[in-house]
């Protein structure tokens, strides 16, 4: 892990600002998610979940789409101006949905939902075009898949959010829980997991060096062509209470799901590489979604339907354990990946330069680690036993402190090693009309 991987294509890359501006914000969005969760408790939860999974992972699949698609494709983005505005305009609002769900302003919940919605679908579009140019592959269809699942979902959202306003669905024939549930469903298992899936196929045997067999690859196109049908179906069949058809989806969902945490842990178990931050908290990612899709197949079975069921049993265990720690043990490459393309690759060869892991402080990360993966298990002892309410103060507490030194650690990555500033990273004026693809 200590280079550029060969067979990607770091030239196609957009310029640095454009990635790295999302992943600031997004680390913003997650220590404010998880200081909404302390502070507010259940009151502040849709504040929470918005700041979490609107604000933190998928802006952070944002602008890791924006990044690794051109790269690993070996094609040019289609639009730098319109990945610079798809953060601006989605990042407003995300906020502002979170806002509204604090204090209580339903009637603002379509404008925020707008404009969220038009800075997913810029995404969508740009992302969507520039894929157009690149050969098929399992992670080129799982992206191709993901921004169908991020259009459908804001366009949910939007209708959930007029709805809260002026109680629009009734005059649809739409119901609100199914329209909910469908929500929720291509949230999480569409557009996030789907993206999850599609990056793993590429990082996991990537830096781990692992070999791949023929029964890995045939359980991955297994999983590439059944997983996005379960998805639409689980969603489709809880939209209209149907059941069977949710059903049939949620067995697909589950294993779908399960494959991809099974081949991630043959290859972290086979891996010949030095252990890293990234494969420490994809190892935790691994055993949290084998162990969550063994005991959601059964549940979901049983009643595909119920809201209390939406993210399987426990939820917790999929959202911090499988989601949470896959993106940032990504974040804790990906990060120190861009900022070394573009400040000491160019001088490799000719002087001593640090490898990309030495960018960020090891002991720092270690310590984030621990008080992470602390709240996580006590988290999930709350959501499956009768537990004080101190274990839930103390859980808040230490993932408010492992957020922090998270962030921390990869800002300073940013302030110590980028060629340019912190601010203007943020606030930097893009490239000229000359400069753009």
């Amino acid at each position: 892990m200590s280079g550029i991987p060969a067979d990607v294509d770091a030239n196609a890359a957009p310029p640095m600002t454009i990635p790295l501006r999302h992943f600031v914000v997004a680390l913003a969005f997650l220590v404010a998610g998880v200081a909404v969760g302390v502070v507010g408790g259940r009151a502040g939860h849709l504040a929470q979940v918005h700041l979490l999974l609107a604000g933190w992972v998928c802006l952070t699949i944002m602008g890791a789409l924006t990044q690794f698609v051109p790269v690993w494709c070996g094609v040019e983005l289609h639009s730098r101006r319109l990945a610079a505005a798809q953060l601006a305009l989605a990042a407003v609002g995300f906020a502002g949905l979170a806002a509204c769900f604090l204090t209580a302003s339903r009637t603002l919940l379509p404008v925020a939902g707008s404009f969220a919605l038009v800075g997913v679908w810029i995404l969508c579009y740009n992302i969507g075009r520039t894929l157009l140019a690149a050969e098929s592959d399992v992670t080129a269809i799982h992206f191709g898949w993901a921004l169908v699942f991020f259009a459908l979902v804001t366009a949910a959202g939007v209708g959930l959010a007029l709805d809260h306003a002026v109680g629009i669905l009734p005059l649809l024939g739409v119901g609100r829980q199914g329209l909910l549930l469908a929500h929720g469903t291509l949230a999480v298992f569409g557009a996030v997991l789907t993206t999850v899936a599609g990056a793993l196929a590429q990082l996991a045997p990537m830096f781990t060096q692992a070999d791949t067999g023929k029964v890995d690859v045939a359980a991955q196109r297994a999983e590439t062509a059944l997983y996005p049908i379960g998805v639409l179906a689980l969603a489709g069949g809880r939209l209209i209470g149907s059941t069977l058809l949710a059903q049939l989806g949620a067995v697909l969902v589950a294993v779908g799901i399960g494959v991809v945490a099974a081949l991630l842990a043959r290859q972290l178990v086979s891996a010949r590489v030095e252990w890293s931050p990234m494969l420490t908290r994809y190892s935790i990612a691994a055993v949290s979604l084998v162990l969550w899709a063994g005991l959601t197949v059964a549940a979901w079975w049983q009643d595909p339907l119920s809201y209390s069921g939406l993210l399987g049993h426990p939820s917790t265990v999929l959202l911090v354990g499988g989601v949470g720690f896959v993106v940032l043990g990504t974040l804790y490459h990906v990060v120190p990946f861009i900022v070394w393309v573009h400040r000491y690759s160019d001088r490799l060869g000719f002087e001593d330069v640090p490898i990309v892991d030495d960018l960020y402080d090891h002991r720092i990360a270690a310590l984030d680690g621990v008080a992470l993966t602390l709240a996580y298990g006590l988290l999930v002892s709350e959501q499956w036993l009768e537990m004080p309410d101190t274990v839930a103060l103390i859980a808040g507490a230490l993932a408010l402190l492992g957020t922090l030194l998270f962030a921390s650690n990869l800002v300073t990555v940013l302030v110590e090693h980028s060629p340019q500033s912190l601010p203007t990273l943020l606030i930097g004026r893009e490239q000229t009309a000359a400069e753009e693809s």
